[in-house]
């Protein structure tokens, strides 16, 4: 119909996707002009946009203008004729994750070959729950999660091969929480469904807060998750003898335990759980009936795992029943590529599979296939291992190394210069990219130290030049300063650092 909708015209994507390129590029051109943590207050947005939905179609040149005018006014704009101040509408609300000034956190990576990745899945837009859907969606990522497995020298049970194999979930929240409802699932089978008010779940206090979630979820009882004080002389390790203790408490008063989740790279300080002395208390003993499922978290840290001198960290990871590492945060594979390699792939398929007729079909009736649907929640998934791939084949394993190794020299670099400021202190010892250090009081007045912090905090971000975030160890307030954005040099280190020691000589005049 003449001037009628046309939502996939291949002349339109090639004259709109050229000008979206050059939009992104001159966004990532421009990056450091913004502030890193967004400035806007609550409701911005609502008193810019109008209320309804336009009735008329609108050029994508006034879309652009609406998210950066200047970028879409000028696709080579020059950075010294950049004026933060021009009114627009979205990029006001963004705080810029790939900034070179963003510290806060950890890492989530983009990169021009996760880039093209994630616009070759959007392209081809195909739904690939099952083998039949899209043979390539599957097989491809059987492939590439085997080629990273071997690169992480996983144990061989972890590879599609065998029993086991990898799968892409959005999130390591995701990840945990179907490694949970398996093992829930096999303990079921086992013991009867109304043992469920049994089940027991251990962590640290420094696990991440997605397995309580996962736990919540899932139907553990709240009173049946335990969890167990990280020891800061471990530098905040879970000690072997408290997981045992705590096991063997349990099962003597008639409990069940089926599930404990080790870190490797925590997300408050990056503490490193000893996996193997903690993977043998999880194996079934003489005289026991059960064991429990045992699964690592290396979300932020797996990527640094990748450096033969980092891998140390992984060794007891032949103990596990499952491993998880975030691709889309240190590994360039943009946002969301979060792979989970487990032993068994018939428990997360006995607890998450379904059948109904519409969705049978040969390959999978005869089970000559892997159907991914039944690996994860929902149905639907992406063509997400296109990323990983391209990202490990444009760049290949010995630059990846270097990127990581890179970051972590920036991180020395700014540890280096905490220590020699005597207002500050190292309050962790740095393992990968992640510094953790505090402002420290006025003598005498440790009880102003927390409150001191968060007031360097705020002063900082509120600069817009940089952006960090904060944990609690040991009720100590501690400022995060986590490297890893693609664009982060040597200067931006040196640069964060003097705003830091400028607003912390400012506070301490005060006191």
């Amino acid at each position: 119909m003449e001037g009628g909708l046309k939502p996939m015209d291949a002349e339109q994507l090639r004259e709109y996707g050229h000008k979206m390129v050059d939009f992104i590029a001159d966004y990532y051109k421009n990056i450091e002009n913004f502030p890193v943590l967004s400035q806007v207050q609550p409701g911005y947005l609502r008193k810019l946009l109008p209320e309804t939905a336009p009735a008329h179609s609108e050029t994508l040149q006034d879309v652009l203008e609406d998210i950066d005018e200047q970028d879409a006014n000028a696709c080579n704009l020059d950075p010294d004729a950049f004026d933060p101040d021009v009114e627009t509408k979205i990029l006001p609300g963004v705080t810029h994750w790939q900034s070179p000034d963003y510290f806060a956190y950890f890492p989530s990576n983009s990169s021009v070959a996760g880039f093209l990745g994630e616009m070759l899945s959007a392209g081809i837009n195909m739904v690939g729950f099952s083998w039949i859907t899209s043979p390539a969606a599957t097989e491809l990522e059987m492939i590439v999660l085997d080629w990273l497995a071997k690169v992480l020298k996983l144990p061989d049970e972890f590879l599609s091969t065998g029993q086991g194999g990898g799968v892409i979930q959005g999130t390591a929240s995701e990840a945990v929480l179907v490694v949970i409802l398996a093992a829930r699932d096999k303990v079921l089978r086992r013991f009867g469904k109304d043992a469920i008010s049994k089940l027991v779940v251990y962590c640290s206090d420094q696990t991440h807060s997605s397995l309580q979630k996962a736990c919540q979820i899932g139907g553990i009882y709240p009173e049946n998750f335990r969890v167990l004080k990280a020891d800061p002389s471990r530098d905040y390790a879970l000690s072997p003898d408290t997981l045992s203790e705590a096991v063997s408490h349990d099962m003597a008063t008639g409990l069940i335990p089926f599930f404990f989740c080790a870190t490797i790279g925590t997300t408050s300080s990056t503490a490193v759980d000893p996996l193997l002395e903690l993977g043998k208390i999880a194996k079934v003993k003489p005289g026991e009936s059960n064991s429990i499922w045992f699964h690592v978290d290396a979300a932020y840290a797996g990527s640094a795992c990748i450096c033969p001198e980092y891998r140390g960290y992984m060794n007891g990871v032949e103990e596990a029943d499952s491993f998880n590492m975030n691709a889309h945060k240190w590994f360039l594979t943009n946002f969301d590529c979060s792979a989970l390699w487990v032993k068994d792939r018939s428990a997360l398929i006995q607890s998450l599979s379904t059948n109904p007729e519409y969705l049978k079909n040969k390959a999978s009736q005869e089970n000559l296939v892997v159907d991914y649907k039944d690996w994860q929640i929902p149905l639907g998934r992406r063509f997400r291992s296109l990323k990983l791939w391209m990202v490990l084949r444009l760049y290949g394993l010995e630059k990846l190394q270097a990127y990581i190794r890179n970051h972590i020299e920036l991180a020395k670099l700014f540890e280096e210069l905490v220590a020699q400021d005597k207002r500050f202190e190292i309050v962790t010892p740095r393992k990968f990219s992640l510094v953790c250090f505090r402002l420290l009081p006025p003598p005498s007045n440790e009880d102003y130290a927390n409150k001191l912090n968060h007031d360097l905090l705020d002063s900082v971000n509120s600069t817009g030049k940089l952006f960090i975030s904060h944990t609690l160890l040991s009720d100590r307030y501690i400022l995060r300063f986590a490297i890893g954005a693609p664009l982060t040099e040597a200067r931006h280190i040196v640069g964060a650092w003097k705003v830091l020691q400028d607003e912390a000589a400012t506070l301490l005049s005060k006191c």
